[in-house]
């Protein structure tokens, strides 16, 4: 996962530049799709003539560009459908921070897309122009994003086939912004899990999940901050692409936004606190081991100091009054037993009214 992901134009070239990456030009697919309240019309990999025409039209104009398109495609596309060069250069050059930039006759927005994969989480800039009669989307994802905003298009007489061409640009930006809720929710199971394995068994696996997380939630709050923001200027600017009506759906919009950014920064405190939590059952583990093995050893102190008495092999000297008469004794041997059998469970009891077992 590419936290900072780096890709830009070397120093000093000119502003508007368009220039190819290594994986760009292959797989692109241009869909079109015109509709008015009574009609529906999907073209799949439509031409830029095809587009031409359907701007013209008296209809509400939808343009998808799906994939990574070439330099030659983003200039061919430019001229064709009338976008600021430099926001093709942002569009060319993936990675950009959501924004809102308004160009002579469009609006030019920039916006984060959360995708699940098989083992992270990815993050698509999804670039979107508004015009007055059509709306332009550029996406590198393979899975059909957008898929069900044209099924529910193909319904007649709903208020997206009703409404005009900013209805459609809201429809856009919200399912964008929805994306981050189930992304969220797995997240936070995820979060839960983790809690539970830190506590129970923490271990070197875990450490690198709770370090996959923190990942993670940078990358979201890289996303989210500024989205927030974007959406929130687009409702103060008295821009003339947005109707009245309209703006009342962009602060559900900006509602999501909210949302799903304390979501974010409620996981990013978590995730921020397992580490501190792994930490502290590491050295609980370390402490409950060395008191077990303190325990041991304080036992055997006085059974190694009686064994090792009995251990010196002094032998009986009749000449001697210091000499070990318990070498000679008949039940000598079972006699020390007993002696360390009582001290063990002496000690035992001991540790027991002290707590310390």
């Amino acid at each position: 996962m590419a936290l900072f992901p780096k890709r830009y134009h070397p120093p000093g070239t000119p502003p508007g530049t368009l220039l190819s990456g290594r994986d760009t030009g292959a797989g692109v697919r241009i869909t079109l799709v015109d509709y008015t309240a009574d009609s529906l019309r999907v073209a799949v990999d439509a031409d830029a003539e095809q587009c031409k025409a359907a701007i013209n039209a008296d209809t509400v104009t939808w343009i998808r560009v799906q994939g990574q398109p070439s330099a030659e495609l983003m200039r061919q596309l430019g001229e064709t459908l009338d976008l600021h060069p430099l926001a093709l250069e942002d569009v060319l050059n993936a990675g950009q921070r959501p924004k809102l930039e308004p160009y002579d006759g469009q609006l030019f927005l920039v916006m984060h897309l959360p995708v699940t994969g098989d083992e992270e989480i990815a993050i698509h800039q999804i670039s979107l122009f508004l015009h007055e009669h059509y709306l332009v989307t550029f996406s590198p994802c393979e899975e059909e994003t957008f898929e069900s905003i044209v099924k529910r298009l193909e319904v007649s007489g709903t208020r997206l086939r009703r409404q005009g061409i900013d209805y459609l640009f809201y429809t856009l930006m919200d399912l964008i912004i929805d994306q981050g809720f189930p992304l969220l929710e797995d997240l936070g199971t995820q979060i839960e899990l983790l809690e539970e394995a830190v506590v129970n068994s923490p271990d070197q696996s875990v450490l690198a999940r709770i370090h996959d997380i923190k990942r993670t939630m940078i990358l979201l709050r890289r996303s989210m901050w500024p989205q927030r923001e974007m959406v929130s200027r687009l409702l103060r600017d008295n821009d003339e692409w947005i109707t009245p009506s309209t703006r009342v759906y962009l602060r559900d919009c900006y509602d999501h936004t909210v949302q799903i950014l304390d979501l974010v920064e409620s996981y990013r405190d978590m995730s921020a606190s397992l580490l501190d939590i792994y930490m502290s059952s590491v050295s609980m583990r370390l402490n409950e081991v060395m008191r077990v093995l303190t325990v041991i050893a304080t036992i055997f102190m006085p059974l190694t100091f009686i064994t090792s008495i009995y251990g010196m092999n002094f032998v009986d000297n009749s000449n001697s009054p210091w000499a070990m008469p318990e070498l000679h004794w008949y039940f000598g041997y079972p006699l020390v037993w007993l002696l360390i059998v009582v001290v063990v469970v002496v000690m035992l009891a001991w540790f027991r009214r002290k707590r310390w077992i």
